[in-house]
């Protein structure tokens, strides 16, 4: 699996959304936004997957806007795409584009998210982050101590993935009742707002002792804004994602931990249970929404990280 995961990303570009096609037909992927490491992988990977099987493959970003996302889905329509990969820029908000490609007989796979009606996509595919977020949690406990007070980055509401992520850590940090949660703010996955709500947080409690964080990019803004505080050596951050900059970030001691979501992994698979319903009409699932378990990155096991979003054994 590492070996397929690394010619996979090494294999993979960035490419513009166009009508192309190949003799097996055009798979459309549409992510949330390339700016994000996260996001540009499960592009790449899903892009290089779909070629590896003889398809052509066009990868546009609809950056968490549903209008941008339902545009993008006529134009796969028209260009007569054969499957649509999809991460869903909202679980309600997106209902209505996965309705409208599968009205245009378009199968259609997510990643990532999900949305909140089942037996319309082929099959729903992403990380556990229930799993995910205890396992951060705990590593966070350890890391931080049994008492004080902190504060939480919240990902966005639209995206079921927030609140799944955030009900995860409460689950473990609600067993230590000296552990305070001071303050959280929604920061949308974002870096440079979680930098902003990290400096409002920081003033409101200047005796918080760390932050938990629902991905990766507000993590690293919040260790921006302490740093520029000068109190990131007495406050304990965590993130979630895997990112390489989170990675570097735990290297360099700035960030304690990243929970990793295999999206290397399940963007490839999604693309080989869509050609197996184009050529068979079966995924070869046994479900259509699939968990896949996260694992933890710390200083320990840094690296043993061999390639963005992917941990050896």
């Amino acid at each position: 699996m590492k070996t397929m995961l690394k010619s996979l990303l090494a294999a993979a570009m960035v490419v513009g959304f166009t009508a192309a096609a190949s003799a097996a037909g055009l798979i459309s992927i549409i992510v949330n936004d390339p700016a994000n490491p996260y996001w540009l992988t499960e592009g790449n990977v899903a892009k290089a997957e779909a070629e590896k099987l003889g398809y052509t493959a066009n990868v546009a970003a609809h950056k968490g806007d549903t209008n941008t996302e339902s545009n993008l889905i006529d134009t796969a329509i028209t260009n007569k795409s054969v499957a649509i990969i999809l991460d869903p820029a909202n679980a309600d908000g997106s209902v209505g584009a996965v309705k409208k490609a599968i009205a245009a007989n378009i199968p259609v796979f997510l990643v990532n998210a999900e949305i909140n009606q089942e037996g319309l996509a082929k099959g729903q595919l992403v990380s556990n982050n229930a799993q995910g977020a205890a396992l951060g949690a705990q590593q966070w406990v350890q890391a931080v101590g049994e008492k004080g007070k902190y504060v939480e980055l919240l990902g966005a509401p639209s995206d079921n993935n927030a609140a799944t992520r955030s009900n995860g850590y409460a689950t473990v940090l609600s067993q230590y009742p000296d552990l305070e949660k001071a303050a959280s703010q929604v920061a949308d996955w974002d870096r440079t707002k979680g930098h902003d709500k990290m400096q409002s947080m920081l003033q409101a409690n200047p005796d918080i002792i760390a932050v938990i964080s629902g991905n990766d990019e507000m993590a690293l803004g919040a260790v921006a804004a302490l740093k520029e505080a000068g109190k990131l050596a007495g406050i304990k951050v965590g993130g979630f994602d895997g990112s390489p900059d989170a990675v570097a970030a735990i290297k360099s001691g700035e960030l304690q931990y990243t929970v990793l979501q295999p999206v290397a992994i399940f963007s490839a698979k999604a693309v080989q249970q869509a050609d197996s319903f184009i050529k068979s009409g079966a995924t070869g699932a046994a479900t259509e929404k699939q968990l896949f378990d996260c694992l933890l990155i710390t200083k320990d096991n840094v690296d043993k990280y061999t390639a963005p979003f992917v941990l050896s054994e």
